[in-house]
C-alpha cells in the first residue's frame, strides 16, 4: 500500500510538484478567498493533454477537469479528490485520502477507490482521524452533489463558491 499522495503548488515560482517529485511549470495560478486554481499542460502524459484543478480547503476537496487526449476520453465531467489542503504563504499542498468521486453532470456521482481507502486503514498507512475526515467529506460531497442534480457548479454556487474554468 502506498502512503498518501502529497502534491505541492508553489504559486510564486509557478510550479507544481507531483506526488512522484516531478516539478512541472504551471500555466496559471489564481488565489481566491475560497481556494487555489491551477491550470497546466501535461506534456508527455499518455492519457491527458491538460489539467485544471481547484483546491478547496474548507471543503476538503480538489475538483479537477482532466483534458483527455484523443482516444483516452472517459465518461466524466469532473473528478473530485478527497484531500487535506494546507498552505504556508504562496506554497500550497494536498494530502490525498484515497477516496475519489467521479461526477457525470446531471446524471450521477460515483465514489471510487474504496479498495485503496480500506487497505490504507487496514495497513495503518492512514490514521483513524484522517480516515474519519475522508469518509465524512465524501458523504457530505455526495449529498451536496445529489441535492443539486449532480452539478458541481450548482452545488458550489449554493455554498458561495464560484469556480471558473478555461473550457466550462
Amino acid at each position: 500500500m502506498h502512503p498518501p499522495k502529497r502534491e505541492t503548488f508553489d504559486v510564486s515560482s509557478g510550479t507544481n510538484t507531483d506526488p512522484k517529485g516531478i516539478v512541472r511549470t504551471v500555466g496559471e495560478y489564481r488565489v481566491e478567498p475560497f481556494g487555489l486554481y491551477m491550470s497546466r499542460a501535461m506534456p508527455g502524459h499518455p492519457k491527458f493533454d491538460w489539467v485544471e484543478t481547484w483546491l478547496l480547503p474548507d471543503l476538503g476537496i480538489r475538483v479537477t477537469d482532466w483534458w483527455f487526449s484523443a482516444g483516452n476520453e472517459r465518461d466524466q465531467d469532473f473528478y473530485i479528490d478527497i484531500v487535506d489542503v494546507g498552505w504556508d504563504g504562496d506554497v500550497w499542498w494536498t494530502v490525498d485520502h484515497y477516496l475519489d468521486i467521479v461526477v457525470r453532470t446531471g446524471r450521477d456521482s460515483e465514489v471510487i477507490d474504496l479498495d485503496e481507502y480500506v487497505e490504507s486503514i487496514a495497513t495503518g498507512v492512514m490514521d483513524t482521524a484522517a480516515a474519519e475526515r475522508a469518509l465524512a467529506t465524501s458523504y457530505r460531497t455526495l449529498v451536496g452533489l445529489a441535492a443539486h442534480g449532480h452539478d458541481v457548479s450548482a452545488w458550489l454556487d449554493s455554498l458561495g463558491i464560484r469556480l471558473t474554468w478555461r473550457r466550462h
